[in-house]
């Protein structure tokens, strides 16, 4: 069976503010494929990032992304396009005044998930998932960042995503975590779970071998290893 279309982006251009981040950028991910966008601070990787979840707009060429065009999206269909993504941050972003659970109960709620009883059973799940089982009742800053980190790919997993955006997940990290997060997103994606991970840590790319695509000189290429 071929493997699905998941992005399909084809000439774009990303602009913040006056800077050109992207152009003539053309970039195609299939179901269940891992890849690493790698180049130097500022070459654009969150920005690329940032366009599929539209927090930036992409101002040219094709974009399509699941069942949605990016160009055209309207901004009520961003909320559903983004429950179809899971999205892990640097700094893992975990609301610092709830427990772990409540983190997790607080996006499935928000994203209308009703009953209590489903609800629990989904946190318990995505909880086994990242390999923290026991930890929903600790707070944020209780958890070593490698832990904070795990809880928020746990979070990204909470609505089934059919693609995981991680953008510099371990960057904050020292190497052995990096190196256990990684493994983590590989283990996600051999579920089933495509991954598109920005980095700039050739020793993790090198360890956990996976597609690379080089984001340089404002284009998007695969690099053969």
């Amino acid at each position: 069976m071929e493997e699905e279309i998941l992005l399909q982006l084809a000439n774009i251009e990303i602009r913040r503010e006056e800077n050109r981040v992207l152009h003539e950028a053309s970039f195609t991910l299939r179901s269940g494929e891992f890849v690493y966008v790698i180049g130097k601070v500022g070459s654009g990787k969150s920005s690329l990032l940032k366009s599929l979840y539209c927090e930036i707009p992409i101002q040219a060429g094709e974009a399509q992304l699941l069942e949605y065009d990016l160009r055209k999206i309207k901004r009520k269909h961003i909320p559903f396009l983004r429950r179809k993504l899971g999205i892990v941050f640097q700094d893992f972003q975990l609301l610092t005044d709830r427990s772990v659970s409540k983190n997790l109960e607080f996006v499935l709620k928000a994203t209308g998930w009703k009953k209590q009883a489903e609800i629990r059973a989904r946190i318990e799940e995505v909880l086994r998932q990242v390999g923290m089982p026991d930890k929903g009742y600790k707070m944020p800053h209780e958890l070593s960042g490698g832990e904070q980190q795990r809880i928020a790919i746990a979070r990204a997993l909470l609505n089934h995503p059919r693609l995981i955006l991680a953008d510099e997940p371990t960057g904050n990290l020292d190497p052995e975590t990096s190196g256990q997060i990684v493994q983590l997103l590989h283990d996600i994606c051999q579920q089933g779970t495509a991954v598109i991970m920005t980095t700039h840590n050739y020793t993790l790319v090198h360890n956990y071998p996976a597609r690379i695509v080089k984001c340089e000189n404002a284009g998007l290429s695969d690099v053969r290893e």
